[in-house]
C-alpha cells in the first residue's frame, strides 16, 4: 500500500473547536426520546442492518440528511444501545443557536460552515477519530426533502483519508446510513425507515493523492447510500 502521494493537511492545523458529552444531559435526553416522545410522535421506527455498526474504532456515520429529526434517529439507530457509544455531531452553525444549540453542543454536537468548512471544524474532526471515536457527518451538507441521495461533498473521504494517513493503526471506516420519513416534513403519526449499510474501509482507497482518493471514495459512499435506498 503506497501513501506516499497523501499528504495530511488538516494535521498541521490546532483546532479552537471542542465537543462535549454531557454524562447526565445523555442519560436523560435519549431515553426520554426513546420512551416518550418517539412513541408519541412517530407511527413507526423502522431500522434494519445495525449489525453492520461497529462497536469499536474510528467510525464516521455518513447519513442522507432529511429533517431535523435525523439528530436524535442517527444516535437512536447507531449510538448507545447498539454500540455502546454517543457518537460526536458536525452540525451545521445555523442549527448551534439559542436553546437548541446548548443542547446540542452538550450532546456532543459541534459547528462547522457547510458551504465553506472552517479548518477549524475539520481539524476537529480529525482529532475525535484519531481518538477512536465516533462521529456523524451528513455528506450531503443539508436538509433535503427528498428520498433521493443528493450530490455528496468529498469533506468526509478527506477527513477520513487524512486520519488514515496519519494515524494508520486507527483504521477508520464510513457507515453508510439512509433515513426515509414517510412525509417530506414529518408529521405526527408519520414513519421513519433506518437502513444502515456495510462499512467502507478507508485504508482501501489509499495510493493515490488525497483529492483522487477522495473523489473515489465519495462516489462509493454515493453507491452505498442509493443502494441503501432502494432495498
Amino acid at each position: 500500500m503506497n501513501t506516499s502521494s497523501v499528504q495530511p493537511q488538516i494535521y498541521h492545523h490546532e483546532s479552537q473547536i471542542t465537543s462535549h458529552i454531557s454524562p447526565w444531559l445523555i442519560k436523560l435526553v435519549y431515553p426520554l426520546a426513546t420512551r416518550f416522545l418517539f412513541p408519541f410522535f412517530f407511527k413507526k421506527i423502522e431500522i434494519t442492518g445495525q449489525e453492520n455498526v461497529p462497536k469499536t474504532g474510528a467510525v464516521i456515520i455518513a447519513p442522507t440528511h432529511r429533517s431535523r429529526w435525523d439528530a436524535l434517529i442517527v444516535p437512536y439507530a447507531t449510538g448507545k444501545l447498539v454500540s455502546g457509544r454517543n457518537p460526536h455531531f458536525m452540525v451545521s452553525a445555523n442549527e448551534m443557536k439559542g436553546l437548541q444549540g446548548w443542547f446540542i453542543k452538550r450532546l456532543g454536537g459541534f459547528e462547522v460552515n457547510t458551504d465553506r468548512p472552517g479548518m477549524d471544524s475539520l481539524r476537529h474532526s480529525f482529532d475525535l477519530l484519531c481518538q477512536g471515536e465516533m462521529v456523524v457527518i451528513f455528506p450531503e451538507g443539508n436538509i433535503y426533502r427528498t428520498d433521493d441521495v443528493q450530490t455528496l461533498k468529498r469533506g468526509v473521504a478527506k477527513i477520513a483519508l487524512e486520519v488514515e494517513t496519519a494515524k494508520p493503526e486507527v483504521e477508520v471506516k464510513i457507515l453508510p446510513l439512509t433515513v426515509k420519513y414517510s412525509e417530506p416534513i414529518p408529521q405526527r403519526g408519520c414513519s421513519v425507515s433506518v437502513k444502515i449499510g456495510e462499512c467502507l474501509t478507508v485504508k482501501n482507497y489509499h495510493g493515490k493523492s488525497i483529492r483522487e482518493s477522495s473523489f473515489l471514495l465519495t462516489e462509493d459512499l454515493a453507491k452505498s447510500l442509493t443502494k441503501n435506498n432502494q432495498i
